[in-house]
């Protein structure tokens, strides 16, 4: 029996193979209910009046304390950490020596010598890793992601974590404080009152409408929720569940998980033998239409995945040296892309035609059906010339949307096709069933999709695909 993930690897002659076939399913967003009222009013709420996020449940959070924390994070990230304070949060990115994206989340700076990472298992996993190896003097608390299935047992975290969003949020935002609250940059961090409790904030932001991400301890839950519910009533505040919540991303621009890229190469093979056989790397899935040769087709770098502003080499850190030898502007780049509403017909069309072709199911909101979603995006005379990496449906833009990392020189406006569904019928995945790939034709589109709705719904691309 395996221990780790470099005795699985031994043992696996194709990792592309096993990993498209794994059976663990679709990734989950645990405890919280996934309708408070429906999808689409949850998702109409946040660019029309206000909501609440829920994400005190999916997301690790890693406490780092000790003085050697910031230069843990430096050394880690390719972020630049000139400028960076107590109360101010960065997006952190690390990389491997390669300078392929291992994953990401934000670092809130607490207070000094006090971080704690808030995010997805890989760059957790990465950040526990280095501190062990680098041996720095830091104490690090993992709480992680609580349990997909609770089983009737109560579940704890370290904290709570909500956010107040839409264009309502700061109205409900001042009635919790009793008065006017400072509208700080984005990204610092203060405090406000709710209630009778006082509560950590970070400016966040949704559709260019200012909103906070807040948290405090997790025994407090259940009175912040219920204040902030209180509060809002009045501004059309409303609950999102775990369906319609990893939905908003696809208007907004950030992709939450392209594969970690640590499956090959010798200067891994300690982390490699460093993570369990049950880790996020060991039991994850791929999915979609595209296959790559080798484990490496689907590794991406920053510029790819939209994180090419943040790689600054005023500091030494893991990767530095490799992306100093790519050329950004030969880089793919993220995009959007808006897919045909007459072949989404087809799509969700082919439930209802026994006798005709069945197309993979269409979920809504979400499509995503592993934890890493590679489908091929291919021009005109079908040469692959992207990757669609999270995909889904707005009720907002009444649009079916993906976003997408693309060749660099492909512009705006342009026409190319999303590949949906897997070949010879579709993998063993449990996610998975008998279907054929169908051809969506999909228009390039910008990062982020909502925005440029708003501003320039005349502009000439989207009349382009006439």
């Amino acid at each position: 029996m395996a221990e780790n993930l470099e005795q699985i690897l031994q043992n696996t002659p194709d990792i592309v193979t096993k990993l498209r076939n794994s059976q663990i399913g679709a990734y989950v967003y645990p405890v919280v209910a996934p309708e408070f009222s429906n999808w689409r009013s949850e998702q109409w709420a946040w660019q029309h009046s206000a909501v609440l996020f829920d994400q005190s449940h999916h997301m690790f959070d890693l406490y780092i304390k000790g003085p050697e924390a910031l230069k843990l994070l430096s050394d880690t990230m390719i972020n630049s950490p000139k400028g960076w304070a107590v109360n101010k949060a960065k997006q952190y990115v690390p990389t491997t020596p390669a300078g392929h994206v291992i994953g990401d989340g934000i670092i809130f700076w607490l207070a000094e010598e006090e971080f704690v990472y808030v995010g997805r298992a890989p760059a957790a996993n990465w950040l526990m890793f280095q501190a062990e190896k680098g041996k720095y003097d830091v104490e690090i608390i993992n709480d992680p992601r609580s349990p997909s299935r609770p089983m009737g047992k109560p579940v704890e975290r370290i904290s709570w974590r909500f956010q107040i969003q839409g264009p309502r949020a700061w109205d409900v935002i001042e009635k919790l404080n009793g008065g006017t609250l400072e509208k700080l940059k984005f990204f610092n961090m203060s405090e406000m009152k709710i209630g009778n409790k006082t509560v950590r904030t970070l400016r966040h932001g949704m559709a260019g409408s200012p909103g906070l991400e807040i948290w405090g301890p997790y025994d407090e839950q259940d009175y912040i929720r219920e204040e902030i519910l209180k509060a809002g009533e009045e501004f059309g505040l409303i609950p999102v569940g775990s369906r319609a919540y990893p939905s908003n991303t696809l208007e907004s621009g950030w992709i939450p998980s392209p594969l970690p890229p640590i499956y090959t190469g010798d200067e891994l093979k300690d982390y490699r033998e460093w993570l369990g056989a049950d880790s996020y790397e060991a039991t994850g899935a791929i999915g979609g239409s595209f296959v790559g040769e080798k484990i490496e087709d689907y590794y991406l770098n920053p510029w790819e995945l939209g994180y090419g502003p943040f790689v600054k080499f005023d500091h030494d850190f893991i990767g530095a040296d490799a992306l100093k030898k790519m050329n950004p502007d030969e880089q793919r780049k993220k995009v959007t892309l808006e897919w045909s509403a007459d072949d989404m017909k087809k799509i969700v069309g082919s439930m209802f035609d026994p006798e005709g072709e069945q197309y993979k199911f269409f979920d809504l909101p979400l499509a995503n059906y592993a934890n890493s979603n590679y489908d091929k995006v291919v021009d005109a005379g079908g040469n692959t010339v992207g990757l669609s990496l999270f995909t889904g449906y707005s009720f907002n833009e009444k649009k079916a949307l993906s976003l997408a990392t693309v060749d660099h020189e492909i512009p705006l406006g342009t026409e190319l096709e999303v590949v949906w569904g897997e070949e010879n019928g579709g993998t063993s995945k449990t996610t998975v069933e008998p279907h054929k790939q169908i051809n969506v034709k999909a228009i390039v589109s910008p990062v982020p999709y909502s925005q440029m709705s708003r501003e320039t719904y005349q502009a000439g691309w989207r009349t382009s695909r006439k």
